[in-house]
């Protein structure tokens, strides 16, 4: 199955460029993996405009070969350039290892590291091979903060950091020595130039009208904002629909970290919202909801009797069919339906600290790209092709591992 061609802004000694990645696709019984280049040079550029320019006449490069090539030369400027999701500061890691290494911090450097070693790997630079091996802690970031905790985790950071702070700058060089911007035509640029002045002014415009608009926006906000019980409390009750029946249980975000009730990674759920409210009302501190400073009105008001459990339509997420419709293709899936059902998933194992699902749902794997390719339509990305056995498989593999961490009342 051949993947997409992905806009990367990569942050070098040169400061922010610009350069396409063609994640692991497998062609031919064989997996490749490529960077847009030539021979021994990486090409980099300093903007969209630029790689648009070059990319719509250059015929000889590494990537010309790439089952999706032939979409790329007619991309937009606005195509071309890198989403947030594809932005790796490679020159502020030492500022990135300096802090604690919360989910956050481990999430950007694993991602970092993660596109490092692709570079290590295309480029053949064995001296950044040299020093991500130096240290146990790099292989150990898909994890996520688990192996990072206690006394062993910490010496696992420190030992990382340590490396950083000694040998970064020759993981820089390495990448500093392979890099190249190729002339492009000058046509095209004038062009291309044109169409990324067009893009920022909308972006201009887009934030000026926010800014202006903001105090209404607010208020727009407030009259559509939820109401009652649960709005004030900040917790919503969720449906989970599984092959084995209907499951309600309770879910916030607290500093956008989702929290379920229960703890140690396990849900508790009930079969009904009238079991659920019975569980409040004798429901222990122990679990994750407790340390929410609304935990004891949702206590009060089930032990008073008054309690509804009230699940919102956008709380209810749905769990079976969507295996029969991914075997199906990308067209016979539900994308309201698929985008719950991720959001559940992601939540869940984060909340749990388990890096699985997103690691599974990231576009350089099969059913990430075929969710992507689902979720967020574009005509100008090469489709999934049949046919979609590991992506059901893994997909399987997915709810199963939710529906362990369900724990039946």
């Amino acid at each position: 199955m051949a993947q997409d061609i992905v806009p990367i802004e990569l942050g070098l000694t040169q400061g922010d460029v610009v350069t396409l990645w063609a994640p692991r696709w497998r062609e031919e019984g064989e997996e490749w993996e490529a960077f847009l280049g030539h021979e021994d040079d990486l090409y980099v550029f300093p903007d969209a405009a630029v790689l648009a320019a070059f990319v719509r006449k250059a015929e000889e490069h590494d990537l010309a070969d790439h089952p999706a090539w032939h979409v790329v030369p007619g991309l937009s400027v606005a195509d071309l350039s890198p989403d947030d999701n594809h932005q790796f500061d490679l020159v502020g890691v030492p500022e990135l290892v300096a802090d604690e290494p919360d989910t956050w911090v481990i999430g950007e450097l694993a991602d970092v590291i993660a596109i490092v070693r692709s570079l290590a790997d295309v480029c053949d630079l064995e001296k950044v091979h040299e020093v991500l091996d130096s240290a146990a802690g790099f292989a150990l970031l898909p994890q996520g903060t688990l192996p990072f905790t206690g006394r062993e985790g910490v010496a696992l950071w420190t030992e990382l950091a340590e490396v950083v702070a000694e040998k970064w700058d020759e993981v820089l060089d390495a990448i500093d020595g392979v890099v190249a911007t190729p002339e492009v035509d000058a046509k095209e640029l004038e062009t291309a130039s044109e169409e990324l002045a067009v893009l920022q002014d909308a972006v201009a415009a887009e934030d000026d009208l926010d800014d202006e608009d903001v105090d209404e926006d607010d208020e727009t906000e407030q009259a559509a904002a939820p109401t009652g019980f649960w709005a004030e409390a900040g917790i919503d009750p969720i449906k989970i629909i599984t092959t084995e029946g209907d499951h309600y249980t309770l879910r916030c975000y607290l500093d956008d970290k989702p929290i379920f009730l229960g703890s140690r990674g396990k849900i508790d759920a009930f079969s009904s919202p009238r079991a659920l409210a019975r569980f409040l009302v004798d429901a222990e501190e122990n679990n994750d909801l407790a340390d929410v400073s609304t935990w004891q009105d949702v206590v009060v008001r089930a032990t008073g009797g008054d309690l509804e459990i009230d699940v919102d339509e956008d709380n209810v997420y749905v769990l079976t069919g969507l295996a029969d419709d991914i075997h199906d293709g990308p067209d016979a899936v539900d994308p309201h339906q698929l985008e719950l059902a991720v959001e559940l998933l992601e939540d869940a194992a984060d909340w749990a600290d388990d890096d699985s699902v997103r690691e599974a749902l990231s576009t350089s794997e099969s059913l990430g790209w075929l969710v992507s390719f689902v979720l967020r339509p574009d005509p100008t990305r090469l489709a999934p092709s049949a046919p979609y056995e590991a992506e059901v498989q893994k997909w399987r593999d997915l709810v199963a591992a939710f529906e362990d961490r369900l724990k039946t009342h």
